[in-house]
Order: C-alpha cells, then sequence, then structure tokens
C-alpha cells in the first residue's frame, strides 16, 4: 500500500465521520442553535455525539464539541480519551480547544474555519501552544463547503426572521 492510498483511505473516513457530524449539525439548527456538530471515534466506532444546545440548556459551555467529549467520556469511564479523533463541523472555540486538550483527544478533525473564535488558527492556534503539555494532532477544511453552507443558510434564515 502506497503513502497516497494510505492518505485517500483517511480521506474518504474522514469525510464518512464528518458527514455524522453535519447530521448532529442539522439537528441544532431544527432545535434553533448555531448549527455545529461533533463525534469522537475510537477505533472505528462512535462513541460520543453531540450537537450545540447552549440556548435550550441556558449553558454557555454547551457546544458541540464539550457535549461529545462528555458523552464520549462517560460511555469510556474516563475523562482521558486516549487514541480518540474528534469531527466537528466548525473550528472549536478556545473553551473547546482546552478541554479537547485536557481529554488527550489524538486527532481533531475540523469542517470550516471560525474567523471570529477560532482557536486552531484562524484567530489563535492553542493547539500549536508549544508550553502545552499535550499537542492535538489538527486536520482542517474536511468537507468545509458543506460545514459553511449549513452555517450560513441558519444566518441567512435568520437574519429574514428578524426582518419580519
Amino acid at each position: 500500500m502506497t503513502e497516497n492510498t494510505i492518505n485517500i483511505d483517511q480521506q474518504a473516513t474522514d469525510e464518512r465521520y464528518m458527514q455524522l457530524a453535519l447530521a448532529l449539525a442539522s439537528e441544532a439548527a431544527v432545535a434553533g442553535e448555531v448549527p455545529v456538530g461533533a463525534i469522537v471515534v475510537k477505533d472505528g466506532v462512535v462513541i460520543g455525539r453531540g450537537g450545540n444546545s447552549p440556548i435550550d440548556t441556558h449553558d454557555p459551555t454547551a457546544h458541540a464539541e464539550i457535549a461529545a467529549l462528555r458523552d464520549a467520556a462517560k460511555n469510556v469511564g474516563n475523562y482521558r480519551l486516549v487514541g480518540c479523533s474528534l469531527y466537528v463541523t466548525l473550528e472549536p472555540c478556545a473553551m473547546c480547544t482546552g478541554a479537547i486538550q485536557h481529554a488527550r483527544i489524538a486527532r481533531l478533525i475540523y469542517g470550516a474555519s471560525d474567523a471570529k473564535t477560532g482557536a486552531c488558527g484562524s484567530v489563535v492556534n492553542l493547539m500549536a501552544e508549544p508550553k502545552l503539555n499535550h499537542h492535538t494532532e489538527v486536520i482542517s477544511g474536511v468537507l468545509a463547503t458543506e460545514c459553511g453552507a449549513i452555517l450560513s443558510e441558519f444566518f441567512k434564515q435568520r437574519r429574514l426572521k428578524n426582518k419580519q
């Protein structure tokens, strides 16, 4: 097997899991939340799921990433999620990036960049901070068009609603 084959296989796998995160983002949008979805995968099995819910839960920490990490940690019985990958439709913020690092997530794969609060390179890059004791591999731009489109459509609909 060549290096390109491995990369193509990994890309296909990442896209398949990002589709699952997009489905959770769609559920969040239907609930009136900013459409962000996240899943945690360990050894090819989804062990955690989450969608944005800060509005419904009155909880500023109820981001999709946090929900997925909590679900995964509960399911494996450990707050350390060593060897896991986190797929999220939007670049994580500083709060979520910190949680990802504390959970010891091995790989973070995200779709759309966030020019306002992204903490994996768009605004700041906490994942690249050499003083931190854990470093997560970051892969950006997986299904970025689809991930960005669901956000754009949500905010377009919200603006239309507010004009009425």
